[in-house]
């Protein structure tokens, strides 16, 4: 009887494992990466604007479960309001559809807010799109980041 429950409860894990490990290859996306942004755009009431600073560097790391997010100012905090902003928290990737889910960041009133995005790579760039909104805050717009990669 003991073996029968070991070979059972091996192949429930087995099982299990296969059906996590699916999860993953269906999302054909190579997300996973270093990727700095080249551009940002942010639409409010029918009018678009670009929010790219050419003054900062941004870069966004994802890994399997995870991302996080820095911004710098490019003076090396030698200007008069030195730059600096972090996020990360987990996210999900079901086939286009990126979820962050914004656990920490430098601006406190952001954080435990859902955002969630279309998503795609066209060579070294990924494109996200979606709505931010943070009620408390005021904050409704759509926005559009390209990150190009710098790393896998």
């Amino acid at each position: 009887m003991k073996i029968k429950l070991s070979l059972l409860f091996i192949a429930i894990i087995s099982y299990s494992n296969g059906i996590s490990q699916n999860k993953t290859k269906h999302n054909d996306l190579p997300i996973i990466g270093t990727w700095e942004l080249i551009s940002a755009t942010s639409t409010q009431k029918d009018s678009t604007f670009s929010t790219f600073d050419p003054k900062v560097k941004m870069i966004k790391i994802i890994n399997p479960d995870h991302f996080a997010f820095f911004v710098h100012d490019l003076t090396m905090g030698k200007e008069p309001n030195p730059k600096f902003s972090a996020g990360a928290g987990r996210y999900t990737l079901v086939n286009d559809t990126y979820t962050e889910y914004l656990e920490y960041f430098s601006n406190r009133a952001w954080e435990n807010n859902k955002f969630e995005f279309k998503v795609s790579i066209k060579n070294d760039t990924l494109i996200q799109q979606g709505v931010e909104k943070v009620e408390k805050l005021g904050v409704d717009r759509i926005i559009t980041e390209k990150y190009k990669r710098i790393r896998n």
